[in-house]
Protein backbone atom coordinates (compact mmCIF):
# COMPACT_ATOMS: atom_id res chain seq x y z
CA UNK A 1 0.00 0.00 0.00
CA UNK A 2 0.87 4.01 -0.48
CA UNK A 3 -0.01 5.61 3.10
CA UNK A 4 0.70 8.83 4.01
CA UNK A 5 1.07 9.72 7.60
CA UNK A 6 0.56 13.04 8.94
CA UNK A 7 1.97 13.61 12.42
CA UNK A 8 0.67 16.60 14.26
CA UNK A 9 3.20 18.40 16.36
CA UNK A 10 2.00 17.75 19.25
CA UNK A 11 2.61 13.98 18.66
CA UNK A 12 5.98 15.12 18.14
CA UNK A 13 6.11 17.15 21.52
CA UNK A 14 4.26 16.22 24.14
CA UNK A 15 2.12 18.52 25.79
CA UNK A 16 3.52 19.92 29.09
CA UNK A 17 6.66 19.09 28.18
CA UNK A 18 9.64 21.68 27.76
CA UNK A 19 10.89 22.50 24.03
CA UNK A 20 14.09 21.09 24.19
CA UNK A 21 16.24 19.60 21.68
CA UNK A 22 16.75 17.01 23.81
CA UNK A 23 12.60 16.33 24.55
CA UNK A 24 12.25 17.22 20.34
CA UNK A 25 14.81 14.28 19.27
CA UNK A 26 13.25 12.16 22.11
CA UNK A 27 10.09 12.38 20.67
CA UNK A 28 11.07 12.11 17.49
CA UNK A 29 13.08 8.85 17.49
CA UNK A 30 9.64 7.36 19.53
CA UNK A 31 7.48 8.58 16.54
CA UNK A 32 10.26 7.04 13.95
CA UNK A 33 10.28 3.59 15.65
CA UNK A 34 6.46 3.64 15.17
CA UNK A 35 7.17 4.46 11.21
CA UNK A 36 9.55 1.95 10.86
CA UNK A 37 7.76 -0.99 10.64
CA UNK A 38 5.32 0.87 8.27
CA UNK A 39 8.01 1.98 5.96
CA UNK A 40 9.67 -1.99 5.87
CA UNK A 41 6.05 -2.84 4.54
CA UNK A 42 4.78 -0.35 2.45
CA UNK A 43 5.49 3.16 0.41
CA UNK A 44 5.37 5.67 3.00
CA UNK A 45 5.09 9.51 2.81
CA UNK A 46 5.36 11.57 6.28
CA UNK A 47 4.14 15.24 6.68
CA UNK A 48 4.28 16.64 10.21
CA UNK A 49 3.05 19.58 12.35
CA UNK A 50 4.77 22.35 13.62
CA UNK A 51 2.71 24.56 15.97
CA UNK A 52 4.42 24.06 19.13
CA UNK A 53 8.20 24.44 17.39
CA UNK A 54 6.97 27.65 14.94
CA UNK A 55 4.97 29.34 17.60
CA UNK A 56 8.17 29.41 19.72
CA UNK A 57 10.83 30.51 17.21
CA UNK A 58 8.48 33.00 16.45
CA UNK A 59 8.42 34.13 20.45
CA UNK A 60 12.36 33.91 20.64
CA UNK A 61 13.30 35.95 17.45
CA UNK A 62 10.48 38.72 18.34
CA UNK A 63 12.06 38.62 21.98
CA UNK A 64 15.53 39.30 20.63
CA UNK A 65 15.07 41.15 17.34
CA UNK A 66 11.90 42.49 17.48
CA UNK A 67 12.09 45.23 14.80
CA UNK A 68 13.57 42.33 12.36
CA UNK A 69 11.55 39.67 12.85
CA UNK A 70 10.97 37.29 9.81
CA UNK A 71 7.75 36.23 8.94
CA UNK A 72 5.78 33.53 9.67
CA UNK A 73 6.54 31.73 6.29
CA UNK A 74 10.73 32.20 6.73
CA UNK A 75 10.15 30.62 10.30
CA UNK A 76 7.70 27.78 8.78
CA UNK A 77 10.47 27.24 6.64
CA UNK A 78 13.43 26.74 9.13
CA UNK A 79 11.16 24.04 11.36
CA UNK A 80 9.94 22.59 8.20
CA UNK A 81 13.85 21.68 7.77
CA UNK A 82 15.15 21.57 11.65
CA UNK A 83 12.24 18.53 11.57
CA UNK A 84 12.40 17.07 8.40
CA UNK A 85 15.77 16.18 9.14
CA UNK A 86 15.42 14.88 12.44
CA UNK A 87 12.61 12.55 11.04
CA UNK A 88 14.71 11.81 8.09
CA UNK A 89 17.77 10.92 10.06
CA UNK A 90 15.91 8.61 12.94
CA UNK A 91 13.69 6.92 10.73
CA UNK A 92 17.30 6.24 8.76
CA UNK A 93 18.69 4.63 11.96
CA UNK A 94 15.62 2.86 12.56
CA UNK A 95 15.22 1.66 8.98
CA UNK A 96 17.65 -0.94 6.81
CA UNK A 97 20.90 0.04 5.13
CA UNK A 98 20.11 1.27 1.69
CA UNK A 99 17.11 2.25 2.12
CA UNK A 100 16.18 5.82 0.60
CA UNK A 101 14.83 8.18 2.41
CA UNK A 102 14.38 12.41 1.34
CA UNK A 103 13.09 15.12 2.84
CA UNK A 104 11.51 18.10 0.76
CA UNK A 105 10.93 21.70 0.99
CA UNK A 106 7.54 22.10 0.38
CA UNK A 107 6.22 25.38 -0.33
CA UNK A 108 2.04 25.15 -0.86
CA UNK A 109 0.21 27.82 -2.59
CA UNK A 110 -2.76 29.69 -0.37
CA UNK A 111 -6.17 32.07 -1.67
CA UNK A 112 -4.97 35.30 -0.27
CA UNK A 113 -8.66 36.20 0.30
CA UNK A 114 -9.04 33.67 2.39
CA UNK A 115 -11.47 33.96 5.61
CA UNK A 116 -9.16 32.51 7.52
CA UNK A 117 -6.44 36.04 7.39
CA UNK A 118 -9.73 37.30 9.20
CA UNK A 119 -10.10 34.96 11.82
CA UNK A 120 -7.07 33.35 13.56
CA UNK A 121 -7.68 29.93 15.13
CA UNK A 122 -4.69 27.90 14.22
CA UNK A 123 -2.99 27.33 17.80
CA UNK A 124 1.33 27.53 17.94
CA UNK A 125 3.70 27.62 20.24
CA UNK A 126 3.79 27.07 23.93
CA UNK A 127 0.53 26.92 26.71
CA UNK A 128 0.86 30.19 28.98
CA UNK A 129 -0.87 31.32 32.19
CA UNK A 130 -3.04 33.71 31.82
CA UNK A 131 -1.34 36.63 33.14
CA UNK A 132 1.48 35.85 30.75
CA UNK A 133 -0.33 35.57 28.00
CA UNK A 134 -2.01 39.07 28.24
CA UNK A 135 2.03 40.67 28.81
CA UNK A 136 2.58 38.85 25.75
CA UNK A 137 -0.51 40.19 23.45
CA UNK A 138 0.53 43.63 24.92
CA UNK A 139 3.86 43.28 23.84
CA UNK A 140 3.64 41.78 20.49
CA UNK A 141 0.47 41.98 19.54
CA UNK A 142 -0.59 38.03 19.70
CA UNK A 143 -3.74 36.71 19.66
CA UNK A 144 -4.17 34.28 22.42
CA UNK A 145 -6.95 32.36 22.69
CA UNK A 146 -7.74 29.36 25.66
CA UNK A 147 -6.29 26.27 25.57
CA UNK A 148 -8.13 24.76 28.50
CA UNK A 149 -6.62 26.09 31.38
CA UNK A 150 -4.49 27.57 29.62
CA UNK A 151 -3.38 30.06 26.56
CA UNK A 152 -1.88 29.76 23.63
CA UNK A 153 -1.26 32.30 20.04
CA UNK A 154 -3.13 32.06 17.11
CA UNK A 155 -2.92 32.39 13.75
CA UNK A 156 -4.37 32.04 10.41
CA UNK A 157 -4.61 28.92 9.09
CA UNK A 158 -5.68 29.06 5.65
CA UNK A 159 -6.43 25.89 3.70
CA UNK A 160 -4.11 24.71 0.56
CA UNK A 161 -4.75 24.98 -2.68
CA UNK A 162 -1.40 23.65 -4.41
CA UNK A 163 1.03 21.72 -3.15
CA UNK A 164 4.30 23.32 -5.47
CA UNK A 165 6.14 20.63 -5.47
CA UNK A 166 4.07 17.79 -5.67
CA UNK A 167 5.84 16.54 -9.17
CA UNK A 168 9.19 15.69 -7.16
CA UNK A 169 7.44 14.28 -4.52
CA UNK A 170 5.66 12.00 -6.52
CA UNK A 171 8.79 10.50 -8.37
CA UNK A 172 10.47 10.14 -5.37
CA UNK A 173 7.69 8.20 -3.90
CA UNK A 174 7.51 5.72 -7.31
CA UNK A 175 11.31 5.33 -7.78
CA UNK A 176 10.77 3.52 -3.49
CA UNK A 177 11.80 6.13 -1.86
CA UNK A 178 10.50 7.39 2.06
CA UNK A 179 9.86 11.05 1.49
CA UNK A 180 9.12 13.69 4.46
CA UNK A 181 7.45 16.56 3.30
CA UNK A 182 4.87 19.62 3.33
CA UNK A 183 5.86 19.87 7.17
CA UNK A 184 3.67 22.55 9.04
CA UNK A 185 1.46 22.29 6.01
CA UNK A 186 3.90 23.66 3.59
CA UNK A 187 5.10 27.13 3.73
CA UNK A 188 2.81 29.50 2.75
CA UNK A 189 2.85 30.91 -0.37
CA UNK A 190 0.74 33.24 -2.70
CA UNK A 191 0.87 34.54 -6.40
CA UNK A 192 3.13 37.44 -6.55
CA UNK A 193 1.54 40.23 -9.06
CA UNK A 194 4.27 41.75 -11.21
CA UNK A 195 4.25 45.57 -11.63
CA UNK A 196 1.39 45.74 -13.98
CA UNK A 197 -0.63 43.91 -11.76
CA UNK A 198 -0.59 40.80 -13.15
CA UNK A 199 -0.03 37.36 -11.93
CA UNK A 200 3.57 35.59 -13.18
CA UNK A 201 4.36 32.29 -11.83
CA UNK A 202 6.59 33.21 -9.06
CA UNK A 203 5.38 33.03 -5.53
CA UNK A 204 5.56 35.28 -2.50
CA UNK A 205 5.55 34.03 0.82
CA UNK A 206 2.86 35.09 3.47
CA UNK A 207 2.20 35.32 7.01
CA UNK A 208 0.15 32.26 8.09
CA UNK A 209 0.43 28.89 8.94
CA UNK A 210 -1.38 26.54 6.83
CA UNK A 211 -3.87 23.93 7.56
CA UNK A 212 -1.76 20.78 7.95
CA UNK A 213 -4.58 18.77 8.19
CA UNK A 214 -5.71 19.85 5.12
CA UNK A 215 -2.43 20.10 3.48
CA UNK A 216 -1.89 16.66 4.59
CA UNK A 217 -5.50 15.77 2.74
CA UNK A 218 -4.86 17.05 -0.05
CA UNK A 219 -1.13 15.17 -0.49
CA UNK A 220 -2.30 12.24 0.30
CA UNK A 221 -5.10 12.59 -2.99
CA UNK A 222 -1.98 13.52 -4.93
CA UNK A 223 0.23 11.24 -4.15
CA UNK A 224 -2.93 8.47 -4.60
CA UNK A 225 -2.51 7.24 -1.07
CA UNK A 226 -4.26 3.94 -0.62
CA UNK A 227 -4.56 5.17 3.07
CA UNK A 228 -4.46 8.38 4.57
CA UNK A 229 -3.59 8.49 8.81
CA UNK A 230 -3.46 11.36 11.11
CA UNK A 231 -1.43 10.66 14.00
CA UNK A 232 -1.90 12.68 16.94
CA UNK A 233 -1.57 12.57 20.61
CA UNK A 234 -5.22 11.17 21.13
CA UNK A 235 -6.12 7.66 20.16
CA UNK A 236 -9.41 8.84 18.07
CA UNK A 237 -12.42 11.00 17.76
CA UNK A 238 -14.23 12.01 20.76
CA UNK A 239 -17.59 12.86 20.93
CA UNK A 240 -18.67 15.46 24.14
CA UNK A 241 -14.84 15.66 24.78
CA UNK A 242 -14.19 16.67 28.44
CA UNK A 243 -17.50 15.32 30.00
CA UNK A 244 -18.34 12.18 31.87
CA UNK A 245 -20.58 11.60 28.56
CA UNK A 246 -17.38 11.40 26.01
CA UNK A 247 -17.19 8.57 24.26
CA UNK A 248 -14.55 7.80 21.26
CA UNK A 249 -15.84 6.91 17.60
CA UNK A 250 -14.69 3.48 16.23
CA UNK A 251 -15.96 3.21 12.65
CA UNK A 252 -17.80 6.26 10.67
CA UNK A 253 -18.90 7.84 7.20
CA UNK A 254 -17.92 11.44 6.63
CA UNK A 255 -21.93 11.26 6.49
CA UNK A 256 -22.21 10.67 10.41
CA UNK A 257 -19.43 13.22 11.31
CA UNK A 258 -21.27 15.60 9.14
CA UNK A 259 -23.96 15.77 12.14
CA UNK A 260 -21.64 16.47 14.49
CA UNK A 261 -19.47 19.78 15.23
CA UNK A 262 -15.72 19.44 16.55
CA UNK A 263 -13.34 22.03 17.37
CA UNK A 264 -12.37 24.52 14.93
CA UNK A 265 -8.77 25.06 16.36
CA UNK A 266 -8.10 21.33 16.80
CA UNK A 267 -10.40 18.00 16.49
CA UNK A 268 -12.23 19.83 13.43
CA UNK A 269 -9.30 20.18 10.52
CA UNK A 270 -8.44 16.70 11.62
CA UNK A 271 -11.64 15.53 10.79
CA UNK A 272 -12.83 17.93 7.69
CA UNK A 273 -9.58 16.66 6.47
CA UNK A 274 -10.24 13.47 6.73
CA UNK A 275 -13.67 13.59 5.26
CA UNK A 276 -12.01 15.39 2.17
CA UNK A 277 -10.08 12.45 1.49
CA UNK A 278 -11.94 9.42 1.63
CA UNK A 279 -15.06 11.89 -0.51
CA UNK A 280 -12.44 12.06 -3.40
CA UNK A 281 -11.21 8.92 -3.46
CA UNK A 282 -13.03 5.95 -2.07
CA UNK A 283 -10.75 4.94 0.33
CA UNK A 284 -10.28 5.07 3.83
CA UNK A 285 -8.94 7.47 6.45
CA UNK A 286 -8.07 7.15 10.09
CA UNK A 287 -7.45 9.64 12.54
CA UNK A 288 -5.60 7.97 16.09
CA UNK A 289 -2.57 7.87 18.56
CA UNK A 290 0.85 7.90 16.96
CA UNK A 291 1.84 4.89 19.71
CA UNK A 292 -1.75 2.92 17.88
CA UNK A 293 0.08 3.26 14.38
CA UNK A 294 0.71 -0.88 14.17
CA UNK A 295 -3.03 -1.35 15.21
CA UNK A 296 -4.53 1.88 13.08
CA UNK A 297 -3.11 -0.14 10.29
CA UNK A 298 -4.42 -3.59 11.32
CA UNK A 299 -7.88 -2.13 11.79
CA UNK A 300 -8.24 -2.11 15.48
CA UNK A 301 -7.70 1.26 16.72
CA UNK A 302 -8.12 5.01 15.82
CA UNK A 303 -11.53 6.20 14.12
CA UNK A 304 -11.64 4.99 10.90
CA UNK A 305 -13.73 6.86 8.41
CA UNK A 306 -15.09 4.79 5.38
CA UNK A 307 -17.12 5.86 2.24
CA UNK A 308 -20.75 6.24 3.13
CA UNK A 309 -20.98 4.21 -0.61
CA UNK A 310 -18.88 2.19 -2.75
CA UNK A 311 -16.42 4.77 -4.79
CA UNK A 312 -15.12 3.69 -8.48
CA UNK A 313 -11.82 5.99 -7.28
CA UNK A 314 -11.13 3.06 -4.94
CA UNK A 315 -10.28 1.21 -7.37
CA UNK A 316 -7.60 0.82 -10.64
CA UNK A 317 -4.92 2.46 -9.17
CA UNK A 318 -1.95 -0.31 -10.65
CA UNK A 319 -0.75 -1.57 -6.86
CA UNK A 320 -1.52 -4.80 -5.41
CA UNK A 321 -3.66 -3.54 -2.40
CA UNK A 322 -6.31 -5.75 -0.38
CA UNK A 323 -8.98 -2.93 -0.20
CA UNK A 324 -10.45 -5.07 2.78
CA UNK A 325 -7.61 -3.77 4.46
CA UNK A 326 -7.44 0.03 3.61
Amino acid sequence: MRIVVALGGNALLRRGEPMTPAAQRRNVRRACEALAPVAREHELVVSHGNGPQVGLLALQVHAYQPETAPPLDVLGAATEGTIGYLIEQELRNALPPGTELATVLTMTEVDPGDPAFDHPTKPVGPIYEPEEAVRLAAMSGFVMRPDGEHFRRVVASPAPKRIVEIRPITWLVERGCVVICAGGGGIPTVPAPDPDGHTRHALAGVEAVVDKDLTGSLLAREVDADLFVMATDVDGVYLDWGTPRQRRLGEVTPAELARHRFPAGTMGPKVDAACRFVEATGRRAVIGALDDLAGILAGTHGTRIRPDAPCVAAVGTGRDVDLSEV
